[in-house]
């Protein structure tokens, strides 16, 4: 029976191989064909960026593909190196049993289980028999299975947090859509009057403009209206006139969707330097460290640093509102780049983007160990050490998604220079490609 189960391609009946190779072609054609028919619909309906942003995530899945293939392909020659066991007894994830490596390694991994190994990973396993005594492989197959199997998790539950984090920004921001319309409905004369309704609000409260005490206040009103009604008036006419004051009706929510839209595209992607985080602190994994532990409030200690900084970047807009009308000249809000760090709103952006992979790899490092290794593995950890990860994993991906992002919509407007969604996608094409034409010239 045991040799049943690890026979080889050779004496395994051609239905069976039929089969399985149908399915497996069937399920990857549907999928191919699902994105496919998607991006037609996205095309059909205008929505460009949303378009890019799918061809982003058709270039994240052949990188998955290929990392994969690699995998596959160099996971012979890597269960054949050896390395000395001393090399790996350190920087351990789990206590060994014993102390030395290569008998507890033998130990786990007897001789009568190959086969029941190579059942459940559908390849010959490697015991380390070919290692000289002293020497142990430097990865198993299981363990290389294992990563092959975490890094898909990660990326899909990344692909997952950024589109649940989009959809729920999204829906948040379509809620100031009647914000946009009353205004746009009103005549020019009583809209004029209602711009400095930010600047009297904050006027009334002459401490605020103490650094510390406009710091806590920031801090504290992103949970709760982080933008209201008054924000939204005079940072959109502030915008107006100061990227395009001839058109007075200008839709400024619709084209805060545009440049969502532009920013999802660069979300969903998973970067260089994000696979080098993954990296690192797959390296500090070491048994009584709890990395995984205080690495939790790394998001949220970031999330809320940009969400206060947003905050606070509205209150120092409208305390310059109130100096302007305390000298008598027009009291209207002035994007600039000086409200942001280092005069680059981009950067909000890339601290974002690295919030949600950082809160994804929280989320899919839990449930990988969790499926693979049970809930009561040693890098699981204690109960005590869980919890609050979770809890600071779903806080994290509300706070963004409610206040965040929306926040980041609105308050980078506040730059010098209007995004690339300023423009419709075949608006922006045609400038694009008049620009190009006449440096050839």
């Amino acid at each position: 029976m045991a040799e049943d189960e690890s026979r080889s391609l050779e004496y395994t009946s051609t239905w069976i191989v039929a089969a399985v190779c149908s399915i497996i072609v069937l399920v990857s054609f549907a999928a191919e064909r699902g994105l496919h028919r998607l991006g037609k619909l996205l095309l059909h309906k205008s929505q460009d960026a949303l378009f890019e942003a799918l061809q982003k995530l058709k270039e994240e899945l052949m990188l998955l593909g290929f990392i994969s293939l690699l995998l596959t392909v160099t996971q012979g020659p890597i269960t054949k190196i050896c390395i000395p066991d001393d090399a790996a007894s350190h920087m351990l994830p789990c206590k060994m049993p014993t102390s030395h490596v290569s008998e507890s390694y033998h130990r786990r991994y007897p001789p009568q289980t190959v086969n029941s190994i190579g059942k459940r990973l559908l390849l010959e396993s490697s015991t380390g028999q070919h290692c000289a005594q002293g020497k142990v492989p430097l990865l198993s197959l299981e363990a290389l299975h294992h990563l092959h199997i975490f890094i898909f998790v990660l990326a899909v539950v990344h692909v997952i947090f950024c589109c649940t984090t989009m959809v729920l920004g999204g829906a948040k921001i379509r809620q100031w859509k009647k914000w946009e319309d009353s205004i746009r409905n009103e005549p020019i004369s009583r809209r004029n009057e209602s711009v400095p309704e930010l600047a009297e609000r904050k006027e009334t409260v002459h401490w605020r403009k103490s650094a510390i005490v406009s710091w806590m206040m920031s801090f504290f009103k992103q949970f709760y209206g982080s933008v209201t009604k008054s924000d939204y008036i005079t940072l959109r006419e502030g915008f107006i006139a100061a990227h395009c004051a001839s058109n007075p009706k200008f839709d400024f929510h619709n084209y805060m969707m545009r440049t969502l839209e532009v920013d999802f595209k660069k979300v969903v992607g998973i970067s260089w330097y994000l696979w080098l985080f993954v990296v690192f602190f797959l390296l500090l994994d070491v048994e009584g460290w709890h990395t995984y532990f205080w690495l939790a409030f790394l998001p949220l200690i970031l999330l809320l640093l940009v969400g206060a900084k947003l905050e606070h970047i509205i209150t120092r807009l409208a305390q310059e509102v109130d100096e302007e009308k305390a000298k008598g000249y027009e009291a209207r809000v002035k994007p600039s780049d000086e409200h942001f760090w280092f005069r680059r709103p981009s950067i909000v952006l890339y601290l974002i983007h690295f919030i949600l992979f950082q809160n994804s790899f929280e989320i899919a490092f839990f449930f990988w160990i969790w499926s693979t290794y049970g809930f009561n593995s040693c890098i699981m950890e204690k109960l005590g050490y869980i919890i609050p990860r979770l809890l600071m994993g779903a806080l994290v991906q509300v706070l963004c998604s409610y206040s965040t992002l929306p926040l980041y919509v609105i308050v980078t407007q506040m730059g010098s220079m209007f995004k690339e969604g300023m423009f419709h996608q075949h608006v922006h094409q045609s400038i694009l490609g008049w620009a190009h034409g006449h440096s050839n010239e």
